[in-house]
């Protein structure tokens, strides 16, 4: 079987790259059943050990099953992301309820969490390393989380709820994709009205994705409809596009996500009150930073409280321009980003057309590259031998000081009708050190529109801090130095994961990095200075509405999450009201198409990390500041060893006082989104 199957051979290939160019569908069910079979083994040799527990038999065991399972589920993953088909998607609903039913298994053997609580209660006297005990810990946090200290007949009922709830994320993703992928705008000329050449060219590009050669097009990725809504003179047709887009699994009939978000939340309520907790949220919080959700609600709140004030003058300064044009209508959703462009150009002098040719896709990869270099010594070499999954994605190979190996990077950057929306970090294989030295295979995804015709691809400036916040989680990944895999990378708590991400956007709008890559995608010319400033200057510009965006999805979350069963509009309407949230201004993400909390449950009661997380990042980029160098080798070397190497070796409080020499307070968060001043 291994010689026909290979993801049961061994992968000899460069760097041990899984050979991605030779994988098909049907490789995946018996690769998953032998995996299955083999770990399912190795569990039951740890758990009937007979010897006294130690940490190399128990702990050290458990993180050296698995493997083959390891190797399967992350290729298959990054594929059902990245690259999906209707044969992978009927994979990936086989597959969800029978890993969780898997994993339930596992989590709530008795035998093995008897060996993982003694050891528990005797750490203090084991030797252990810092490490070590850390990963004892997490394992035994992950086990008591699960149920395992539970009756026979809760554990039965966990069970069963774990594997109705894998049923249910899946089919919520796919559901999402399948409205984005059944829809498609074609444009006229006449539809063209507004938008400048290289959203012209990115429409065609979408067109010729969608085998409409020589047309254009609208699709439902984000970065198909933001720029239509930012530039497009034809108010039908952004209306158009907005309420298909806010709509995608809210459509109704099949794809429609409204049932499963009251089954799911039920769910996710039953068993958090199974486990001893008032609610989901109460559960999930406490395994983090935060704890309650009291503390989020806190943080939240003190954000928020500026926020509306700065929106609400936003939509009165947006209302004056649609006036002052002869419109008479009242501002709609679909005209908050037109009319934004409108005024941030006649406050700045600035707008997305003339800053675009400066932001060509080549050039930031090449920044992003540069800032880890500098910060890190790290060096990128382009290595196009690798196999694939797609002819889009390429690879490298990051060296470090002395040319010594680091890990492989993969970047996947232009939209396809195969692949998810958003934006996101993943690994083909993690660090470890546990038998040897292992590398990591990381993988960066990104949904930018391709240039039509061979033409460079042009970012806009949240692209580009896209691009560079998806490679700050890379880093996280490609940086870390741990021995075991459970807290290797990204492999800490839910609030912490965030800060390496957001960190590393600080650096974008720097002017040592945009006076070396800004420049014309045709002349090569340097960004003049005077726009350079002007872009710096607006980066507050609109911030109202992008927390007002982002906090009305994170309430929703709590919200959906604190107690009971729920009606997703019911929860979106009534929170909206509770936050006194503009009429104009829609969620984020709404909850039909909230992937982040209801295609699985990683981000569940935990969209509030990325501004937990942004209470961090602000405060950590006041340390280069204070030392007068953004590139600062000390505090670069301190930011390394104790956030972006050390993964989950540490408590998140104790790795950021390290580097920190404290803990943070809000306030450079709401200095770096413009909420001081007048608005504290």
């Amino acid at each position: 079987m291994s010689q026909e199957n290979p993801l049961l051979a061994d992968w000899t290939g460069p760097f041990g790259a899984p050979p991605l160019d030779a994988i098909r569908p049907e490789h995946f069910p018996p690769a998953f059943a032998q995996a299955l079979v083999e770990h399912r083994a190795e569990i039951a040799a740890v758990a009937s050990d007979t010897g006294e527990p130690t940490f190399g038999n128990t702990v050290a065991a458990l993180e050296r099953a698995g493997r083959l399972l390891t190797k399967v589920s992350s290729v298959f993953y990054v594929l059902a992301g990245a690259h999906t088909s209707e044969a992978i998607q009927a994979i990936e609903r086989d597959m969800a309820p029978t890993l969780a039913r898997h994993w339930n298994e596992i989590h709530l053997n008795e035998a093995l969490f008897a060996r993982l609580d003694a050891l528990n209660l005797r750490r203090d006297s084991l030797g252990l390393t810092p490490e070590q005990a850390r990963v004892l810990e997490r394992y035994h946090a992950l086990f008591r989380r699960a149920g395992a200290g539970l009756d026979a007949a809760a554990k039965e009922r966990l069970k069963a709820i774990g594997d109705r709830l894998a049923s249910l994320g899946t089919p919520f993703g796919q559901n999402v994709l399948a409205d984005e992928q059944s829809y498609v705008l074609p444009l006229g000329e006449d539809d063209l009205a507004g938008l400048p050449d290289f959203s012209r060219a990115a429409s065609r590009g979408a067109a010729e994705e969608r085998g409409l050669s020589g047309q254009y097009a609208v699709t439902l990725s984000r970065s198909s409809v933001e720029p239509f809504l930012q530039f497009s003179a034809r108010r039908d047709l952004r209306e158009k596009v907005f309420r298909a887009w806010t709509a995608r699994g809210d459509n109704g009939g099949n794809t429609d996500n409204g049932a499963i978000i009251t089954e799911l939340t039920a769910l996710r309520d039953e068993k958090a009150r199974l486990l001893g907790y008032p609610s989901f949220a109460h559960y999930k919080l406490d395994d983090t930073m935060a704890k309650t959700p009291a503390a989020v609600t806190g943080l939240l709140d003190a954000v928020w409280a500026p926020a509306r004030r700065r929106v609400a003058g936003e939509r009165d300064a947006l209302q004056d321009t649609v006036t002052a044009e002869g419109g008479n209508f009242r501002l709609a959703p679909w005209d908050w980003r037109y009319y934004a462009e409108k005024l941030r150009k006649a406050r700045f002098d600035l707008d997305e057309s003339e800053i675009k040719p400066y932001l060509p896709l080549e050039r930031i990869i090449e920044a992003a590259f540069y800032v880890a270099n500098r910060l890190f010594g790290l060096t990128f070499t382009e290595r196009p031998g690798v196999p694939v999954y797609h002819s889009d994605v390429r690879v490298w190979e990051v060296s470090g000081p002395g040319g010594r190996h680091v890990g492989v990077f993969f970047g996947d950057y232009f939209a396809r009708p195969s692949k998810r929306s958003g934006a996101w970090m993943t690994g083909l294989r993690e660090q470890d050190k546990l038998d040897g030295e292992v590398r990591p295979l990381v993988l960066n995804v990104m949904n930018f529109n391709k240039g039509a015709g061979g033409e460079p691809t042009l970012l806009s400036f949240d692209d580009a801090r896209t691009l560079f916040h998806e490679f700050g989680h890379g880093l996280h990944g490609l940086l870390s130095d741990v021995t075991y895999p459970m807290i290797s990378g990204t492999g800490v708590l839910q609030d912490f994961v965030e800060l390496p991400s957001q960190l590393y956007e600080h650096w974008l709008d720097r002017p040592e990095l945009l006076e070396r890559f800004a420049r014309h995608y045709q002349t090569g010319e340097l960004m003049p200075h005077a726009l350079m400033d002007r872009l710096i200057a607006s980066r507050t510009f609109n911030q109202g509405f992008l927390t007002a965006e982002y906090l009305g999805s994170t309430y929703v979350d709590l919200d959906f999450h604190l107690g009971g069963a729920k009606d997703a509009r019911a929860v979106e309407q009534q929170t909206r009201a509770r936050m006194q949230m503009p009429d104009e201004v829609v969620l984020r993400h709404r909850p039909p198409h909230f992937q982040h909390i209801f295609s699985g449950d990683h981000y569940a009661a935990g969209y509030y990390s990325y501004l937990w997380s942004e209470v961090l990042d602000a405060d950590a980029f006041d340390a280069f500041e204070e030392a007068g160098d953004v590139f600062d080798p000390a505090v670069a070397k301190r930011l390394r060893d104790n956030i972006y190497a050390a993964g989950g070796a540490r408590d998140p409080a104790e790795a950021y006082r390290a580097f920190r020499g404290r803990m943070p307070s809000v306030e450079p968060l709401l200095r770096k989104r413009g909420f001081t001043g007048e608005d504290a």
